[in-house]
C-alpha cells in the first residue's frame, strides 16, 4: 500500500513541474485524493460491498470533482492533472503510467450490461476535455488531443485529434517501433520515402520550419507537406525546362537558391519598410 502511495506521489513530481513538496501533493492535489479514495472504493467493490463502494465514490466526487466508478480498474502511477470534471466509467481499464487532464470522459455508448467503457494501454495521455467512448482500446503510448472525441480503436503510439477523432501520425516509440515497422514491412530505423524526400528538399531550400513536431495538429502538418510537395514538383519542372532550353541551343544563367535564413535577416535590417 505504501509503495503504491510513494509511486503515486513520485509520478506527480515527474509530470507536473508545479509540484514542490510531498506535503503539497498530499494536501492540495485533487487527482491524488481521487485516486487514493478510488483504491479504497475499488477494494470495497471487489469485496461485494457495492453500496458502500458507490457511497464512497459519491463522496469523492463531491470533494474532488472527479467521478470514478468503483468498478473501474486502474494501473500503477496513474495521474489526473487538475482533475475537475473527469469521469471514468464502471468497465474502464487503465494501464500503468497513464495521464488524464481535466474534463476527460472515459464513457460508454450503450445501456447494455458488459464491457462498455474504454481500455487504455500503458503510457497513454488524454488531453483536457477529450471524450473516449465505448469499448475501444487506446494502444500503449497513445495520445489523445484536447477536446477530441474518440469512438474507434487507436493503434499503439498513435496521436488522435479532432471530432470525430482521427489519427494524425503513429509515433514509433521503443515499445512499439518493432511492431509498427513490421506491419509496414520495413526496417524500424528506416524513414518513409516521402518523409526522406521532404526533409532533403526542405534542407535544400533552407526551410527550417519543417522541423515540426510529429504530434502537431494534422492541418498544419498536411499544409507543410503539401507545400513542400508542390515546391518540389515545380523545382523538377523548372529543371526539365532548363535542360530542354539548353538542348535547343539556348542559354540559361545558373543561380543558386537563396538561403531563407539570409532573406529573413535582410528583411530585418533597418530602413526596410514592412
Amino acid at each position: 500500500m505504501f509503495n503504491r502511495l510513494r509511486e503515486d506521489i513520485r509520478c506527480v513530481f515527474d509530470r507536473d513541474p508545479a509540484a514542490r513538496t510531498t506535503l503539497e501533493v498530499l494536501t492540495t492535489y485533487a487527482g491524488v485524493h481521487a485516486l487514493l479514495l478510488h483504491r479504497v472504493s475499488h477494494a470495497l467493490w471487489n469485496a461485494n460491498l457495492k453500496w458502500l463502494a458507490r457511497f464512497l465514490a459519491a463522496l469523492t466526487r463531491w470533494f474532488t470533482g472527479v467521478e470514478i466508478h468503483p468498478g473501474a480498474r486502474i494501473g500503477r502511477r496513474f495521474f489526473i492533472d487538475h482533475g475537475m470534471g473527469v469521469v471514468i466509467g464502471e468497465t474502464a481499464e487503465i494501464g500503468d503510467d497513464c495521464t488524464l487532464y481535466h474534463g476527460v470522459t472515459l464513457g460508454g455508448t450503450t445501456w447494455q450490461a458488459g464491457k462498455r467503457h474504454p481500455t487504455l494501454g500503458n503510457n497513454v495521455v488524454v488531453g483536457a476535455g477529450a471524450k473516449v467512448l465505448g469499448p475501444i482500446t487506446i494502444g500503449a503510448g497513445g495520445r489523445v488531443g484536447s477536446n477530441a472525441v474518440v469512438v474507434k480503436d487507436v493503434p499503439p503510439g498513435a496521436t488522435v485529434v479532432g471530432i470525430p477523432g482521427r489519427i494524425v501520425r503513429a509515433r514509433e516509440t521503443p515499445a512499439t517501433q518493432g511492431s509498427v515497422s513490421a506491419a509496414r514491412g520495413r526496417m524500424p530505423e528506416a524513414a518513409a520515402p516521402d518523409d526522406q524526400r521532404r526533409r532533403a528538399f526542405a534542407e535544400k531550400i533552407g526551410f527550417d520550419a519543417y522541423g515540426t513536431s510529429q504530434d502537431m495538429p494534422d492541418p498544419v502538418v498536411n499544409a507543410v507537406n503539401a507545400m513542400l510537395d508542390h515546391i518540389h514538383a515545380l523545382d523538377n519542372r523548372v529543371e526539365e525546362m532548363t535542360r530542354e532550353i539548353v538542348r535547343l541551343g539556348g542559354k540559361v544563367e545558373g543561380a543558386a537558391l537563396p538561403d531563407l535564413k539570409q532573406c529573413e535577416m535582410d528583411d530585418d535590417k533597418p530602413g526596410r519598410s514592412g
